[in-house]
């Protein structure tokens, strides 16, 4: 009998039903959107953060920054004799060096401060490295005026050449620019943390514990493709010959690597002239529950240094993907809780106005004998089933919404880290071409971002759904309980009063 009443019931006011139901679902369908729009943006943040920090690490010990103008890291400088480049019949000199150059706007740490992360407890694993910058200048200058006025094979009365200049466009007929890569120092032997965790190799080998001071190079797919260069061949790094021994791609497709070229850290050491320091620790942590108290013993045992997890660089990244998650945990959260309030309140005021129609109802049928407990159990089962309802076509229409977005698969972008380099080069975090030459900027263009154009899903789980149907449900019982206790308080005399 409850449940044929109660069909009866709810198809005697189907206005009410609708209302209410349309109400929930409304609500419910914005929180399976937003709680998956949420997901997507923390699965695209970390994917722009894949590159910066590497599979399975935790957190990230780095220098400090430097004050502007601090010796944080020497620029390249380039210094050359008399006997520094070749001199050709026409009188051209042609030069060529290059330098490799720490980051000058973050200091460095010394090398005892990986024992020190070892050290703490909590730490499961760490690696050092050591980011430097390969900058070549070459190209061809005339050689400088003679007393008389002229050079050889050149008279100072002679124009320049149309498009050609000397330093300080003194006299004509030279041309120099430079370029410039990223490179950095690993051990050679740690693969389980770091940015050589999240690549994967796709010709040749990786970097192996034997390759320590030897001069033998892996790259970046990217960045082999632009400079030409495959495994097999040599390449110059700090003015020494380096064989390229492997190539490696990011483990995420859509991600770049840390560095266009990786070395052995004591042969970055050396060669660079920095001495046995480091750039960056990257630390793993023995599990997600000790990041927090591992972050907060490095910043005690380490106060001159910068110690980063990846939710600290996640609040750094920039672009509209930034943008995009302040959106959807700010408006859309809140959107959401406003919607499902104000779908409840609905639900409450629909119930407890329908209990003030039904007087003659409900109290005849306790005037019949039905007690309070069996009248609040039926209003309350009508607000259930009108919750279900809207619950389960919120659910359908967050469904279709959720898969619109993924058919859509909007693109949005990222600068997960800040690069420094000569003239457009990239930078830990961008695995790309690192060329670059003093017409796009030169020494001057220090500050540049790699911006990672990254497509937005929208995952659904299990739990978002079932989730949504317990707030459904929860709304209905919100409304019956208040509609079952006005419902409590009518008395047999009301209705017999209101038949008469």
């Amino acid at each position: 009998m409850y449940w044929t009443y109660l069909r009866r019931e709810l198809s005697g006011r189907k206005k009410q039903t609708a209302i209410v139901a349309i109400g929930l679902a409304i609500a419910i369908a914005l929180v399976i959107i937003v709680n998956s729009l949420s997901a997507g943006i923390r699965d695209a943040q970390a994917q722009a953060l894949e590159s910066v920090y590497g599979v399975g690490t935790d957190l990230t010990v780095t220098g400090a920054q430097t004050e502007p103008g601090a010796d944080g890291g020497a620029r390249p400088q380039f210094d050359f004799d008399e006997d520094g480049g070749s001199t050709s019949d026409d009188g051209m000199t042609t030069l060529s060096q290059s330098r490799l150059t720490t980051d000058f706007r973050r200091g460095t740490l010394d090398a005892s401060t990986l024992d020190t992360v070892t050290a703490i407890d909590g730490v499961a694993a760490a690696s050092g490295a050591l980011s430097l910058t390969n900058t070549t200048f070459s190209g061809e200058l005339p050689q400088a005026p003679s007393e008389s006025g002229t050079t050889d094979g050149q008279t100072g009365g002679e124009a320049p050449q149309e498009g050609q200049g000397g330093p300080g466009g003194g006299f004509g007929g030279g041309s120099f620019g430079v370029d410039s890569f990223t490179v950095l120092g690993i051990d050679p032997d740690a693969d389980a943390v770091g940015p050589m965790s999240a690549v994967t190799v796709s010709d040749g080998r990786a970097l192996e514990a034997s390759d320590a001071g030897a001069d033998v190079a892996v790259l970046d797919a990217t960045y082999a493709t632009s400079a030409g260069l495959a495994v097999g061949d040599t390449m110059d790094i700090g003015g020494t010959s380096f064989e390229v021994v492997g190539i490696v791609t990011s483990a995420s497709s859509s991600a770049d690597t840390a560095s266009n070229v990786y070395i052995p850290l004591d042969v970055a050491q050396t060669l660079s002239g920095a001495g046995d320091v480091l750039s960056t620790v990257y630390v793993q942590a023995a599990s997600s529950d000790d990041i927090s108290a591992v972050q907060t013993a490095l910043q005690d045992a380490l106060p001159d240094a910068t110690v980063s997890s990846q939710s600290d660089l996640a609040s750094t990244v920039s672009g509209s993907l930034s943008s995009a998650s302040s959106l959807i945990t700010s408006l859309g959260t809140w959107l959401s809780i406003i919607v499902l309030a104000v779908a409840v309140a609905l639900a409450v005021l629909f119930t407890i106005s329908g209990i003030s129609r039904r007087t003659r109802e409900l109290g005849t049928l306790k005037a019949i004998g039905w007690s309070n407990s069996r009248v609040v159990g039926q209003v309350a089962g009508e607000s259930v089933v009108q919750a279900l309802i809207g619950g389960a076509a919120g659910v359908v229409l967050g469904l279709v919404g959720v898969l619109v977005i993924n058919l859509v698969s909007p693109t949005i972008s990222s600068a997960p880290a800040t690069t420094a380099g000569m003239g457009g080069q990239g930078g830990p975090g961008a695995g790309g071409d690192g060329a670059g030459g003093m017409g796009g900027g030169g020494f001057g263009a220090q500050f540049t971002q790699t911006a990672t154009d990254i497509v937005l899903h929208a995952p659904l789980s299990l739990w978002i759904v079932v989730a949504a149907l317990l707030l459904a449900v929860a709304g209905g019982l919100v409304a019956g309980a208040f509609g079952g206790w006005r419902a409590a308080k009518l008395s047999p005399a009301e209705a017999l009063r209101a038949v008469a």
